[in-house]
């Protein structure tokens, strides 16, 4: 497997000199297995843009592709980049494109395709060219086909969220981001009148044990492309309950689950390049990780599998 990242910052699209070297498209990942010309799409944030266009002159600029899009919800930073996606205005275009079913009414079609109105965009729905399927994922096992399985995970996000576990040929590739970790969501302070033990209690057992499946999740991935938008100090002293993850409890999660490599992504879109050399310098070293190999993921970074 070949995986190579278009986008990998958070929130918002953040181009400008001080986001050159990382990027400032949010997220999208091409996962390719050569053996069989399978492509298969995470996300569509503003990256997949770029990606279009490279698929598009890949084919003699007639950008017709079959591919599997994964959504891990529909964030704006994560749908986005649909629209200005090259290839699903060609009628030989073939895509599948799977997400979260959430507890909202509307269908995902009428999510993604709220977008591609005149409201806010000059093509509607139904006059894409391309031949497209949409696909609820519940969290569960997958047979995506020939020998390819796929693990959907909820995760811990404001809006439902899914991580994905792809499985193949004895290679794991797993992504968890837009999340954070599971915490009780209860009171703890006895001298809060609304304190109630038993509460307490359940709360933290909950909060433990969605953590433990997390790392179950994720356990003895060979990559593993996970949320870092915050430091542990920035996540305690503000975040916490938005939905993304401090760095340092990030990198102690994959150690326990043996990850052999782990790629922080969803940068922070206030996050410069400077900034992430400096993040760079305290986690990217084999001392802090226990001997598992960190980085920080880059536009057009692509990594083997």
């Amino acid at each position: 497997m070949i995986l190579k990242f278009w986008g990998v910052r958070g929130s918002i699209p953040s181009p400008g000199p001080n986001t050159v070297k990382y990027g400032g498209n949010t997220l999208c990942l091409e996962l390719r297995l050569p053996d069989q010309e399978r492509l298969i799409i995470f996300d569509a944030g503003s990256g997949i843009r770029e990606l279009g266009d490279s698929l598009s002159a890949d084919n003699g600029n007639k950008g017709c592709l079959n591919a599997d899009i994964f959504l891990t919800h529909t964030h704006l930073d994560h749908i986005l980049g649909l629209p200005f996606f090259a290839p699903i205005h060609n009628p030989g275009t073939r895509l599948k494109i799977y997400g979260p079913v959430t507890c909202e009414e509307d269908p995902l079609e009428e999510v993604i395709g709220g977008q591609l109105s005149y409201r806010y965009f000059p093509i509607r729905q139904h006059e894409l060219g391309a031949d497209i399927e949409y696909i609820d994922l519940m969290e569960g096992k997958y047979n995506l086909g020939r020998g390819i399985t796929l693990i959907a995970k909820y995760l811990n996000h404001p809006l439902l969220a899914l991580g994905y576990r792809v499985e193949y040929r004895d290679k794991v590739l797993c992504t968890a981001y837009d999340t954070e970790p599971f915490y009780n969501v209860f009171c703890t302070d006895t001298s809060d009148a609304s304190f109630d033990e038993i509460l307490a209690s359940e709360g933290s057992r909950a909060a433990r044990e969605e953590n433990r499946r997390m790392e179950e999740f994720f356990k003895d991935a060979d990559l593993l492309i996970h949320d870092g938008q915050y430091t542990q100090s920035e996540y305690e002293n503000a975040k916490r309950g938005w939905g993304h993850s401090p760095i340092e409890y990030v990198v102690e999660a994959a150690k326990r689950a043996k990850v052999k490599r782990l790629a922080i992504c969803h940068h922070d879109p206030l996050r410069t390049d400077c900034q992430l050399d400096e993040l760079s310098q305290v986690y990217v070293n084999e001392e802090y990780a226990g001997g598992m190999k960190v980085f920080f993921a880059r536009e057009g970074q692509e990594v083997e599998i």
